[in-house]
């Protein structure tokens, strides 16, 4: 499942690839995205900016106590009915690939995945807005996971939910059995998974 993000070709070369007018911002190219950083998404509303991590203050978890940590990913096959999901939106993310990691601590291989034609990925996900104090308003999003293919399979247990563009609009708008059943894993073969070496893991 994606912990970190890299996209470095123009928003408007995504904007393009989505069919949608480029309403965002120019960004630097981008090979080190975290949790917790802006991340353009695509909204019914078109391209906007929103952070990667939902603070669910005031959700609560099906016993009844509150979900206190940030939730970066959420799980496909609980998504729709959890409560602490309950009313949120969805998204779509469209970045150049994310990155996994392998191997035990301090001897960690990072690994570079994107698209093996070398189109954009467009990752399903979920939104909401955070009342932070102050009164300033976060908008927020989480990426949605599956299941691995077998491309993925030896690196990680779980995937992030990926889009073809001619799914992109049944996520935003469809019904919530239309999502559901885009809640599956990527087919095998269109993916190319190298080893990422040339990353400052620290710098953008």
């Amino acid at each position: 499942m994606p912990g970190r993000f890299f996209l470095t070709r123009p928003m408007s070369e995504i904007a393009q690839a989505l069919g949608v007018r480029n309403n965002a911002e120019s960004q630097l190219p981008r090979k080190n995205i975290q949790p917790g950083q802006e991340v353009t998404v695509l909204t019914e509303s078109g391209l906007t900016p929103m952070r990667w991590g939902m603070i669910p203050v005031g959700r609560v978890n099906a016993r009844g106590r509150p979900v206190m940590e940030t939730i970066i990913n959420a799980r496909s096959e609980t998504v729709f009915h959890k409560t602490a999901f309950e009313g949120v939106g969805r998204a779509v993310v469209p970045v150049d690939g994310w990155y996994e990691w392998t191997g035990e601590k301090r001897r960690k291989t990072a690994w570079r995945i994107a698209s093996a034609d070398g189109s954009p990925l467009l990752f399903a996900a979920i939104t909401d807005s955070w009342q932070a104090p102050g009164g300033l308003q976060v908008d927020q999003f989480a990426t949605v996971t599956c299941p691995p293919n077998a491309d993925l399979e030896p690196i990680h247990h779980r995937m992030g939910v990926l889009l073809k563009p001619a799914d992109v609009q049944t996520w935003l708008t469809g019904t919530e059995d239309d999502a559901k059943a885009l809640a599956r894993p990527w087919p095998d073969g269109m993916l190319q998974i190298e080893e990422a070496t040339d990353v400052d893991w620290s710098g953008p």
